[in-house]
C-alpha cells in the first residue's frame, strides 16, 4: 500500500531532522491527530535537554506542542495523553507541570513507569481537530 492510498496524512516538521526511527512525528486521520512519543530532545540538534525530570518534562511538552501546531492543532485540542516516566516516583512533579499546560476539563490520561534508554520522560497525545 502506498502512503497516498491511506486514509491518513503523515505530518513532517520542516527544517528539522527526520526521526531516527521508522515513524511519523504526527499523523492526521479524519478529525484525529496522533502525536508520536516526544522526548526531551532539542529538535534542531537531537541532543537531550535537561538533567532533571522537571526540565525534561517542559522540553517534551514543548516538542508535543511543536508537532501539534505543524498539524493544525493546539494543546487545547488534546483529548488523550500517554506519559512514560523512567521513575514512577516523578508522578507528582509531572502532574504539577501538566496542570500548568492543560486546564479543566482535562484530557484523558495514562502515566506509566517505563525503561526509557537515557531519558526521564516521553509523552504522546491524541488531539481532536474539527
Amino acid at each position: 500500500m502506498r502512503a497516498t492510498d491511506r486514509n491518513w496524512i503523515p505530518v513532517t516538521l520542516p527544517d528539522l531532522p527526520a526521526p531516527a526511527g521508522a515513524y511519523s512525528p504526527g499523523v492526521r486521520a479524519g478529525n484525529l491527530f496522533f502525536v508520536s512519543g516526544q522526548t526531551p530532545r532539542d529538535p534542531a540538534t537531537g541532543n537531550i535537554v535537561g538533567i532533571t525530570v522537571e526540565e525534561q518534562i517542559h522540553v517534551t511538552l514543548a516538542n508535543v506542542e511543536r508537532v501539534l501546531v505543524s498539524g493544525g492543532a493546539a494543546m487545547h485540542d488534546v483529548v488523550s495523553v500517554t506519559v512514560y516516566l523512567a521513575d514512577e516516583k516523578d508522578w507528582g512533579s509531572f502532574d504539577q507541570i501538566y496542570r500548568t499546560v492543560f486546564t479543566a476539563p482535562f484530557p484523558a490520561r495514562a502515566v506509566v513507569g517505563a525503561q526509557l534508554r537515557g531519558i526521564l520522560v516521553e509523552i504522546s497525545v491524541v488531539a481532536f481537530v474539527p
